[in-house]
């Protein structure tokens, strides 16, 4: 996908019958790096936001919790652009190859998945970057 080249709404309609939207209108998006193969971040579209995203090539979700559209990185800088999007046999789980700036993780570690158990134990393991404060002014 390239982010000069704006997807036909055609193309964009076509994908979006394409996915299996649940009870609630969403599907879970996995966002990966696209040149590194890390996990980065699990959110949720609706068909909005998925219109969105392939439209503008920046990543936009759906927030739960505020009911709302949620463009990632509105407000922090830390934003996704979007280099590839795959969903999976069944059309009900989305892949967002993207280009990530900046951490991914609202708490200012590069990605979500910093919680694990080692030494039988649970640990953290990967660093805090960045001041979650100063990624959304609080």
């Amino acid at each position: 996908m390239n982010n000069e080249n704006t997807l036909p709404d055609q193309t964009i309609s076509d994908v979006i019958s394409a996915v299996t939207f649940d009870a609630n209108g969403l599907v879970p998006v996995i966002a990966q790096q696209h040149d590194t193969g890390e996990i980065l971040m699990m959110a949720w579209m609706n068909a909005d936001a998925l219109r969105e995203t392939l439209a503008s090539h920046q990543v936009c979700y759906w927030s739960r919790s505020r009911q709302s559209l949620w463009r990632k990185g509105e407000s922090s800088g830390q934003i996704q652009a979007l280099v590839d999007l795959r969903w999976d046999c069944d059309g009900d789980t989305l892949l967002a190859m993207v280009d990530q700036t900046g951490v991914a993780c609202h708490t200012g570690r590069r990605n979500c998945f910093f919680n694990a158990v080692r030494d039988d134990k649970l640990a953290t393991i990967a660093p805090v970057e960045i001041d979650p404060g100063s990624l959304y002014d609080t």
